[in-house]
């Protein structure tokens, strides 16, 4: 399990090694984690693969978190990037530049329905935090509903939105009215029913919970399509038709949280239009800008004329970071990445489903486009962290980097950028097969282990 010395594309670079490692130890708080026991330390990246210190080069199927959307260091965007840094850095909002206009601009075009006035952060935590602002002002509501499983965002309001103890740092925002209702989390339906039935169920149950867990008016539902640290849990169709649905009945908007879906990661535009919903809000951050620091939260003219502030954001509207963001959107509609999320993506899922069949480990497979997930269970669905941990570790000395995530951390994220090739997909795809057959020489009694995944999308 060694890397193809044909593979090393350049030098050893010199980081300090082991001293850098004891460096972060040092000087970083110590909530920073790192994957990987032998962490990785990277170097540079290009297209779809990144290279570590020692030359080594990594087929990158997580993307920086889904950021690196049309790929490691796209001359477009780099050459966008520079310009603009050429010309100046930085004004804050108080200052009006045509970079972060025009942006503004983009979005109201490319985004579904009446959603037309945006309002530029840093981040997807504080994309989240001016949403929910929003629509408290709009409504005149104060209580907010999440979704189980979720991940909102690090500041003391999101924690409180995200629907995962382990993400809520010192209880971070227990005490706000937040509350949280269940997922369409149809492997692992809450309410015993089969999955074909999960959706309604979950759905059908917000009205109730809406009853008893709030004053019965709220002020919104924030949900993403395709729930992201949560481990790519996938509502099926009817899920979010119905829940905006009773949302809007009582009072409440409909926020999209789509930093993790949005830009064509699951193979249309933006997550939510899989499910025939118009959202009231959106929010966005990562890929937007292929790795640079940027959120953006779109509402409605209505919704936003109530955000009269004052309000700023001094790094927000950032002219580089828009200007990346602006190159960013030109690749995706030159190279035509949303396309090729769809036909690349469907090609990664069958790939996977194919190996679901044949390590029973593999419990479920989900997801949508180039964002697909992999419970890893052991008998009867039981969550297999430690074997998820081990696949991992095992893909990153075959050369190919993934993700984890979910409540159990038993997931496999697996999300490569949008501009990846078919090629790539089985690369990948044989890398981590031969990955699950080190793992069952490592665990034989695996290799006895009943089907778990259950076929239902």
């Amino acid at each position: 399990m060694t890397h193809d010395t044909s593979k090393v594309a350049e030098t050893p670079v010199d980081t300090g090694g082991m001293d850098l490692i004891e460096r972060q130890k040092r000087y970083l708080v110590p909530g920073i984690s790192l994957y990987y026991q032998n962490p990785l330390i990277i170097v540079r990246g290009q297209d779809r693969y990144v290279y570590g210190a020692n030359g080594e080069r990594y087929l990158d199927f997580f993307g920086g978190i889904l950021t690196v959307s049309v790929g490691h260091s796209h001359p477009k965007v780099v050459q966008a990037i520079v310009e603009q840094a050429q010309q100046f850095l930085h004004t804050s909002t108080l200052y009006l530049t045509k970079p972060m206009v025009d942006l503004a601009e983009r979005l109201a075009q490319i985004t579904p329905g009446p959603l037309s006035q945006s309002f530029f952060t840093t981040s997807g935590t504080e994309a989240n935090e001016t949403a929910l602002v929003m629509a408290q002002l709009a409504t005149g509501n104060h209580d907010i509903i999440a979704l189980r499983h979720s991940y909102s965002g690090r500041s003391h309001m999101t924690m409180g939105l995200t629907g995962q103890a382990d993400w809520k740092l010192a209880g971070g925002g227990m005490h706000l009215p937040i509350r949280h209702t269940h997922n369409a989390y149809c492997y692992r339906c809450p309410f015993g029913k089969t999955p074909d039935m999960c959706a309604i169920d979950c759905a059908q149950d917000l009205e109730e919970f809406i009853q008893t867990s709030t004053s019965g008016r709220i002020a919104a539902l924030i949900a993403e399509p395709i729930q992201g640290v949560g481990g790519f849990i996938t509502p099926p169709a009817g899920f979010f038709e119905k829940t905006v649905e009773i949302t809007r009945r009582h009072g409440g908007l409909f926020i999209d949280d789509e930093v993790q879906t949005g830009f064509g990661r699951t193979g249309k535009p933006f997550g939510i239009e899989h499910y025939g919903v118009t959202p009231d809000i959106m929010t966005f951050a990562k890929g937007l800008a292929n790795g640079m620091p940027i959120g953006a939260t779109i509402a409605t003219a209505e919704v936003a004329q109530s955000y009269q502030g004052p309000t700023i954001s001094t790094f927000g509207g950032n002219p580089v970071s828009m200007q990346a963001a602006l190159a960013t959107l030109c690749v995706i509609d030159e190279e035509h990445l949303v396309e090729n999320a769809r036909d690349v993506g469907a090609i990664l899922r069958a790939g996977l489903e194919e190996l679901s069949d044949q390590y029973p480990v593999l419990g479920d497979v989900r997801g949508m486009g180039l964002m697909q997930g992999i419970e890893i269970v052991r008998e009867n669905k039981i969550p297999a962290p430690e074997l998820a941990s081990s696949i991992h570790e095992l893909a990153r000395e075959e050369g190919l980097l993934l993700g984890l995530g979910g409540l159990y951390h038993n997931v496999l994220r697996i999300a490569p950028p949008l501009s990846v090739t078919r090629t790539e997909v089985q690369d990948a795809l044989l890398l981590l097969k031969t990955s699950l057959k080190h793992l069952t020489e490592q665990y034989p009694q695996l290799k006895s282990l009943p089907p778990t995944r259950i076929h239902y999308r």
